[in-house]
């Protein structure tokens, strides 16, 4: 069975950095994009970074500059730096893997991970 687990979130002050992982389990052939994804209270899941097995990357508006999103993909593992974190930043973040290609499945799958904490005070 493919598992994504999310580490790494916490509480930290504005202006501070946190590193999130997400590590994909199971018997993985390959992945096309991993990403992440947050959710704060009261509104809708959004993109946060996106990364494909290339290494290109895409970010959302309000994290360009601040955040790096990053993959190894021999550890089918995603990372995303977040520097100089705002209260605004404040959600649960989600691992995502899209088109991971197993043995639990004939076809691409899409993917998703519990969800990390990350609070940023002010």
């Amino acid at each position: 069975q493919v598992q994504l687990v999310e580490s790494g979130g916490g509480l930290v002050q504005a202006g501070g950095s946190l590193t999130l992982s997400c590590a994909a389990s199971g018997s993985i052939f390959s992945i096309n994009t991993m990403a992440w994804y947050r959710q704060a209270p009261g509104k809708q899941r959004e993109l946060v970074a996106a990364v494909t097995s290339g290494g290109s990357t895409n970010y959302a508006d309000s994290v360009k500059g601040r955040f790096t999103i990053s993959r190894d993909n021999a550890k089918n593992t995603v990372y995303l730096q977040m520097n100089s974190l705002k209260p605004e930043d404040t959600a649960v973040y989600y691992c995502n893997a899209k088109g991971l290609y197993s043995s639990s499945a004939r076809y691409g799958m899409d993917y998703w991970g519990k969800g990390t904490q990350v609070t940023v005070s002010s």
